[in-house]
């Protein structure tokens, strides 16, 4: 399959998104006020994963994905994403999610657990603690620099009311207590392996969430990046990232039931 665009009109909004490449789906799930254009700092862009159909979204209200109703939660979201799969006919897939893509995840799984075979979780948690909530009451116009206005204008071609309700959005997440709200016993019905990679610096997400959630999936693994903050796979960490992730991907069987 060649590189290809497209949007897909679900739920209320345009979802945009890219795929390319052949062989079992991949759905790459980029962070909060990202975009799934992201991912070329980590898969570089000319390539697709040998053996991989890339699927790499905009998340609802980033990048090109439209929100007209400004509604938002990981667990709406995590709807979009299913409904995008079942506009492709894709059953049964892989995935890779970076923090609100992860979280994403974690709903997917749980929603649906049959149809992912298995994923990674990049700077996840069950939960929004306390330190990741002082941080997203800050995220006002006021305190965002123009380095981060200029990142936010790369990303979101749609200006700059998508920028600012995006960060309305994440301003609310410090009063948000169900929409992200993991126990054990409900990830303890998570069926697909799991890799969970976690940075043991990230100032959002302690590193006692992943090994908490290490505990509770069943068929999991945990990779805690030393020195790590959050999103540890850019940069000089991506090449390692890469490795890991694709190997514990690749390793894993397509007819699983």
């Amino acid at each position: 399959m060649n590189r290809s665009s497209g949007v897909e009109t679900l739920n209320g909004i345009d979802q945009y998104f890219e795929q390319h490449g052949e062989g079992r789906p991949l759905l790459l799930l980029h962070g909060f006020t990202g975009s799934g254009a992201d991912w070329q700092y980590v898969f570089a862009e000319a390539e697709a994963p040998v053996g991989f159909r890339v699927i790499r979204p905009d998340l609802r209200g980033h990048g090109r994905s439209t929100n007209p109703e400004g509604l938002w939660s990981f667990g709406q979201v995590a709807r979009d994403m299913f409904g995008l799969l079942d506009r492709l006919g894709i059953e049964r897939f892989q995935a890779i999610g970076m923090s609100a893509g992860a979280k994403t995840l974690l709903h997917m799984a749980t929603q649906q657990p049959a149809r992912i075979d298995s994923m990674v979780l990049v700077s996840a948690a069950p939960y929004f603690p306390d330190s990741a909530r002082a941080i997203m009451a800050q995220s006002t116009d006021e305190n965002q620099s123009a380095d981060d206005w200029r990142q936010m204008r790369e990303r979101h071609p749609r200006g700059d009311e998508q920028i600012r309700e995006l960060w309305r959005i994440a301003r609310s997440f410090a009063q948000s207590y169900e929409d992200m709200n993991f126990t054990p016993p409900l990830l303890s019905t998570i069926r697909a392996r799991t890799l969970i990679v976690h940075g043991d610096r990230d100032p959002l997400y302690p590193v006692e969430l992943a090994l908490g959630m290490f505990d509770a999936i069943p068929d999991s693994a945990l990779s805690v990046v030393a020195g790590g903050g959050h999103g540890p796979i850019f940069g000089e960490l991506a090449a390692p990232f890469r490795e890991s992730a694709l190997a514990f991907l690749r390793d894993a069987p397509s007819d699983r039931t």
